[in-house]
C-alpha cells in the first residue's frame, strides 16, 4: 500500500554568514497504527540556502529522501498553506500527490524538538524568530445529505484499548501510537460513534479527507464540527437537546485531559461488532 510522508519546508531561526535565513526540509513517515514503533519510522532533514529556495531544490531533496528510504511514498501531507504552490509543484514533478493537512502529528513533535534542542546549537541561531502558522479557517459546510448518520452518540474508551486496535475488524482506518500524544494507557479517550445503514459509503467518504479533529463549537448555536484538510470543517450535528449539550461539553473536557486525543467511528448499527471506519485523532496547535 505504501507509506505516507509528512513534510515541512520553511525558514528556521538561523541565519547564514550573509544574515539570510536558512531554510530546511523535514520529512518523516506517518505512523498509521497504534502499534507502530516511532523509532522505526523514516526521517530526513536537510538545510537549504535562502538563495536556492524553489521547487527544483525541493524536488531534488525529495529524490534524495526517496533514495535513502528505499521507497516512494503514496502521498505527502504538509501543514503550511503558504508553501502550497512550491510543495505541490515539487511533488507533482515526482508523481506524488501532496495534500494540505493538520494530520502531521509526528512532524509537529519533531519540529518542536528541533526548535528546542537542535537549532539553538547551530551557528547563527536567533531565538524567537520562527514564525508560527496562522490558519484562516473556512466556514463549516453541511454534510452531503446521503452521508448524514442516522444517529450518533458520545462514547469513551481507555487508552489501553487501542493497543489491540489492529485486531479489530475495520473497513477504513488510521491511528497513531499514543506515545506521540504522551497519553497513558489509563487515560479515558472520548469519541463519537456514528450509526447509519450507509456506514460504508460514509466511512469511504471520510477516508478521502484529511481528518484533523472533532470539536464542539458554540460560536453559532451548539454544533459538532469535523475539521479536515488545512482549514475545512463540516457540521456533523446540530445539538439542541440539553442532555446532549452536557455530553458535548463533557467530550471537550475529556479531550483536553487526554491531550487532545479522541476518535470518530462509523458502524451500521449499535449491535454491529465491526467498524466501517475508525480514526484516532488529536487536536493540536500547529508550530
Amino acid at each position: 500500500m505504501g507509506s505516507i510522508w509528512e513534510l515541512d519546508f520553511y525558514s528556521r531561526p538561523i541565519v547564514d554568514e550573509n544574515q539570510k535565513k536558512v531554510w530546511e526540509v523535514l520529512v518523516c513517515e506517518t505512523p498509521l497504527e497504534t502499534r507502530t514503533k516511532i523509532d522505526s519510522l523514516f526521517r530526513f532533514a536537510k538545510y537549504c540556502p535562502s538563495t536556492e529556495v524553489n521547487s527544483a531544490w525541493l524536488r531534488t531533496a525529495l529524490e534524495e529522501a526517496i533514495g535513502k528510504a528505499g521507497e516512494t511514498p503514496r502521498r505527502i501531507r504538509f501543514f503550511r498553506r503558504q508553501m502550497n504552490n512550491m510543495i505541490t509543484k515539487a511533488c507533482k514533478d515526482l508523481g506524488i500527490p501532496a495534500e494540505p493537512s493538520r494530520r502531521t502529528l509526528l512532524l509537529n513533535q519533531w519540529l518542536q524538538q528541533r526548535l528546542e534542542q537542535v537549532y539553538p546549537q547551530e551557528p547563527g541561531y536567533q531565538a524567537g524568530t520562527n514564525p508560527s502558522v496562522n490558519l484562516e479557517k473556512s466556514s463549516p459546510q453541511r454534510l452531503p445529505d446521503a452521508l448524514e448518520g442516522k444517529q450518533w452518540t458520545f462514547v469513551t474508551l481507555q487508552g489501553a484499548d487501542f493497543t489491540v486496535m489492529h485486531e479489530w475488524e475495520i473497513g477504513f482506518s488510521e491511528a497513531f501510537p499514543l506515545d506521540i500524544a504522551q497519553v497513558s494507557p489509563e487515560t479515558p479517550i472520548p469519541g463519537v460513534l456514528i450509526y447509519s445503514p450507509r456506514a460504508l459509503p460514509i466511512a469511504g467518504w471520510m477516508s478521502g479527507l484529511e481528518l484533523a479533529c472533532l470539536k464542539f463549537d458554540s460560536s453559532q448555536g451548539a454544533r459538532l464540527l469535523l475539521e479536515t484538510g488545512a482549514t475545512e470543517s463540516w457540521i456533523l450535528a446540530n445539538i439542541k437537546n440539553p442532555e446532549t449539550l452536557a455530553e458535548a461539553k463533557g467530550f471537550e473536557q475529556a479531550k483536553q485531559k487526554a491531550n487532545g486525543v479522541h476518535f470518530i467511528a462509523v458502524q451500521s448499527n449499535p449491535q454491529e461488532e465491526s467498524f466501517a471506519g475508525f480514526w484516532l485523532l488529536q487536536e493540536v496547535n500547529l508550530p
